[in-house]
């Protein structure tokens, strides 16, 4: 009967497994290859981005040469279709769900892929671009899985695997750094409920020891490609330009007087002020002033620092593009560090919107009523999952949900530190959110029905 049973389970995943790809090469034949704004920077191994991606499609201009894109792009597809099934059959098991439930989960797989298509703004489709969201999407699927399994049975092997998907997410996005953060809490929490205190070192000395791991990998990376030991440049000057959207003229006041950071803010602030790129000239709403900066975000970015810096290192001499990115962004940091403590409570009032438009679109889509929608569905699963663990000592639905809410508050509280919560950056959590969701109401019933 096991074997009967395991042959079915079996036979059951592979024809998931060919649905999906049958989607996935389906969409890439109807929507064909997209290329982007960013696209080239991975095609050419920016400095601005992370490794893996632009080596990922380097494997395959290398190998297939010209017109290796649709490849590439379908074994992004391949992946992901391995990935959805692998989460969901794993969740079947472990849940003892039945078909149309695993059907379920797999089309909460699918979903986020048709919001960025359908409903975001940009209208793509994620697995047919060259974007490193990708490949982020497949690595994010399988770190999941070793994350659930480490969770809920605590082996050493999802451990170590799950630890090394987080690596290879972070080497892909730098928001992805965040899964790294993730799981050495979910670790330290485990050997908190064990009382084995001492063993708490382990997750802290391995935090660091990926950290650096990660760092050395980025700098041997792009020393090979540029012949400049250094990491991926542009960071502090995307943190510096929700910094200077919330200054006040004064505030430059805490640079010297003929200082080159003076002369740069006077600069930026001016240009800013002229353009209409700074709060003061968002609207009154929270919805309008979160907009307002999600729209201007980018034109401040480029038009005003990255411009003035640009034209003022270049003018220099005898100083490449490399390094005018390094100067930048060295200049970038220290402006941060004298600035944000003149302009904290602006900030931080701009970084509170930023997030609660990252914490909506990581379960929804911005909309002044959807919003207060989005805002009750978190309640209700934290109210669940609450209920479930002191009411009923059921734990496993609420530690997925926990998994859920602890990635969706580390990406957004990330992200928005340094640029907008774009959908196409908060689209990890929503599937787990409202798998661990729809297993928490699952529960609930099941409770139900069985106090009748």
């Amino acid at each position: 009967m096991e074997i009967v049973g395991l042959d079915r389970e079996k036979k059951r995943a592979l024809c998931i497994l060919a649905a999906l790809l049958v989607f996935f090469m389906t969409m890439l034949a109807a929507c064909g290859v997209g290329v982007y704004n960013d696209s080239e920077q991975y095609i050419t191994m920016h400095i601005h981005r992370e490794p893996l991606y632009p080596l990922f499609l380097w494997c395959f201009r290398g190998v297939i040469g010209e017109g290796y894109l649709p490849v590439a792009m379908a074994v992004q597809g391949i992946l992901t279709a391995f990935g959805i099934t692998v989460l969901s059959e794993y969740l079947t098991r472990r849940f003892q769900l039945r078909l149309w439930e695993e059907v379920l989960v797999v089309f909460l797989q699918l979903v986020p892929h048709l919001m960025t298509r359908y409903v975001s703004a940009l209208h793509i489709f994620l697995e047919n671009s060259v974007m490193s969201e990708a490949l982020c999407i497949p690595l994010f699927q399988f770190f999941l899985y070793f994350l659930l399994r480490m969770v809920f049975e605590g082996k050493r092997r999802d451990r170590v695997l799950s630890l090394i998907m987080a690596f290879l997410l972070s080497m892909t996005r730098g928001q992805m750094m965040t899964t790294i953060l993730m799981w050495a809490l979910i670790f330290m929490i485990q050997l908190l409920i064990r009382r084995n205190y001492r063993a708490m070192v382990i997750p802290l000395a391995t935090l660091l020891v990926v950290f650096g791991l990660r760092s050395l990998t980025v700098h041997v990376y792009n020393y090979f490609v540029t012949g400049y030991f250094m990491g991926n440049t542009y960071g502090q000057v995307n943190t510096l330009t929700n910094v200077i959207y919330a200054c006040d003229e004064e505030d430059g006041e805490v640079f010297e007087e003929g200082s080159l950071e003076r002369a740069f803010f006077d600069q930026f602030y001016d240009e800013a002020d002229a353009l209409g790129l700074n709060y003061k000239y968002a609207g009154n709403t929270f919805g309008e002033r979160a907009a307002y900066l999600e729209e201007h975000h980018d034109i401040l970015k480029f038009q005003v620092l990255e411009a003035d810096m640009s034209s003022y290192f270049f003018g220099l001499g005898k100083v490449d593009y490399y390094q005018q990115s390094s100067m930048s962004d060295e200049m970038a940091g220290r402006m941060i560090r004298k600035l944000l403590p003149a302009c904290f409570g602006q900030w931080l009032y701009d970084y509170v919107l930023l997030c609660r438009n990252g914490f909506v679109r990581s379960i929804a889509v911005v909309h002044p009523l959807i919003n207060w929608a989005a805002f009750m569905i978190y309640l209700a699963a934290a109210g669940i999952s609450l209920y479930l663990m002191i009411a009923k000592r059921r734990f496993e639905a609420p530690l997925a949900m926990g998994v859920a809410l602890l990635f969706i508050a580390a990406n957004v509280c990330a992200t928005s530190i340094t640029i907008m919560c774009l959908s196409r950056y908060m689209i990890y959590g929503f599937s787990i959110f409202y798998i661990a969701f729809y297993l928490a109401v699952r529960e609930i019933y099941y409770q139900i029905k069985e106090n009748k």
